[in-house]
């Protein structure tokens, strides 16, 4: 049966234009790719922290987001399914994507079907995604999917693993994000004041009398 799915992609590159931006979207590409041909219609959502960086530490120090921050952790709250990806340096994530995940609600994500991405110079720091990256999330009790993708320098030359090309590995993760995506029922946003009564309700219970 095909429904409407909500896609976000969390990244959390630091220049313009950045390789992983680039990974963030080819991914989402054959996400969606892989849900339309299942018979779904897609909302892609994108989160490009860099635009959210000075907001991300104001949140930090305060303990409240604001503004277009909040209305962007609200996105990914309400969303189906998401991609993140981070650069790697000194072999973990950017100190920006942590400071993201640690203003996350620890709840917000659970249950969340997640693909994570990073990139880096080489494919040695991808171990990285293992260790340190897919932890975070499983903290969080998100579905994060068994496969991650890796990308270094060399492979979008396509110099990099010609037994398991990097487009290859984006086709297959963007499949398996997509078959769990499908699987879950679609996500209903919170309606804030569904535990308001009623006016009905109120007159139910006496509330017209003095």
């Amino acid at each position: 049966m095909s429904s409407d799915r909500t896609l976000v992609t969390v990244s959390a590159g630091l220049s313009v234009p950045s390789s992983t931006r680039l990974l963030a979207d080819r991914l989402t590409e054959a996400t969606v790719e892989a849900l339309e041909t299942a018979g779904h219609t897609v909302t892609v959502k994108a989160i490009e922290l860099r635009g959210h960086a000075h907001a991300i530490v104001d949140a930090m120090l305060t303990g409240f987001p604001t503004g277009d921050l909040s209305a962007a952790l609200d996105t990914l709250y309400a969303a189906d399914g998401a991609i993140a990806v981070t650069p790697l340096f000194t072999t973990t994530y950017s100190g920006l994507f942590k400071s993201f995940v640690d203003i996350l609600d620890k709840d917000a994500l659970r249950g969340l079907p997640v693909l994570l991405g990073a990139t880096g110079g080489t494919a040695r720091h991808s171990l990285a995604l293992d260790y340190s990256l897919r932890p975070l999330f499983t903290y969080l009790h998100a579905d994060v999917l068994p496969m991650a993708v890796f990308a270094a320098t060399d492979d979008w030359a396509g110099a990099g693993d010609q037994v398991n090309p990097l487009p290859a590995r984006i086709t297959r993760a963007g499949a398996d994000l997509a078959a769990r995506i499908a699987a879950r029922e679609p996500a209903t946003p919170a309606d804030p004041f569904g535990s308001t009564p009623s006016f009905a309700d109120l007159l139910a219970r006496g509330g017209h009398s003095a």
